[in-house]
């Protein structure tokens, strides 16, 4: 396990908290996230089963939903809690990658604290959303 900054393991915590409001019937598998923008701000979200499953919705998407419906459009951190530690979906990735950059910090923990970081850059090479640039405005 790796050492953790403040604000890194505020984002895990909230993450953690988030994923007991998941709601999992079907999978029993509760999913946590966190996100933080490029002003600090922090929302989170968790996975929401459907019995019709493609309109189930992944932690990570849900977290970057609510910041970009408040006016978010960079993300500046990622953080989320499993039963497993697992790494986010394909679908979460593109998300991410439409409102993060390369160096995007992903943060990956289990229950039990053990917690994996990547870029999303490593999690999703030679994206196109991430290739643009984020600063010309049209």
């Amino acid at each position: 396990m790796s050492s953790l900054a403040e604000h890194e393991q505020r984002l895990l915590d909230a993450a953690n908290e988030a994923r007991t409001r998941a709601y999992a019937p079907y999978s029993g598998y509760l999913v946590g996230a966190a996100v933080e923008t490029s002003d600090g701000q922090v929302f989170t979200g968790a996975n929401v089963e459907n019995s019709a499953f493609p309109q189930t919705i992944c932690a990570e998407r849900v977290a970057i939903v609510k910041a970009v419906s408040e006016g978010a459009r960079e993300l500046r951190r990622v953080a989320v809690v499993s039963e497993g530690g697992g790494r986010p979906c394909g679908g979460c990735r593109s998300v991410m990658a439409e409102f993060g950059c390369p160096d995007t910090e992903v943060l990956m923990s289990d229950l039990g604290g053990t917690v994996r970081r990547a870029t999303l850059g490593e999690l999703l090479p030679d994206s196109f959303e991430m290739r643009r640039s984020k600063k010309v405005e049209g």
